[in-house]
C-alpha cells in the first residue's frame, strides 16, 4: 500500500469513515506511521478529494474531543486489572 499516496490516503479516509477508527488503529491496519495518516489525511486528501477530506475530518474532530474520555477509561482499567 506505498505505492500510489493519493490512493493510500483516499483507502485510509474511507476506512477511518466506515470504521469510526482513530489515526492509530488506521496506522497500524495499513502498517505504517501515525505521522504517514496525518500527512495523507491533512495534506494530500484535500488536495484531490475535498468533500472525502471534509467526511474524515469530521471523524477525527470526534475522535479528538473523545480521547481524554478513552484516557481515562484505559488508566481505569489499567489499576484494576482488567
Amino acid at each position: 500500500m506505498k505505492g500510489n499516496m493519493e490512493e493510500r490516503a483516499q483507502s485510509l479516509a474511507l476506512y477511518i469513515i466506515e470504521n469510526r477508527a482513530t489515526v492509530r488503529t488506521a496506522a497500524q491496519k495499513f502498517s505504517i506511521s501515525k505521522s504517514t495518516v496525518h500527512k495523507d489525511l491533512s495534506e494530500r486528501l484535500p488536495a484531490f478529494n475535498r468533500p472525502l477530506y471534509l467526511q474524515v475530518k469530521q471523524v477525527l474532530d470526534e475522535n479528538k474531543a473523545e480521547r481524554h474520555i478513552r484516557g481515562g477509561i484505559a488508566t481505569r482499567r489499567k489499576y484494576k486489572g482488567e
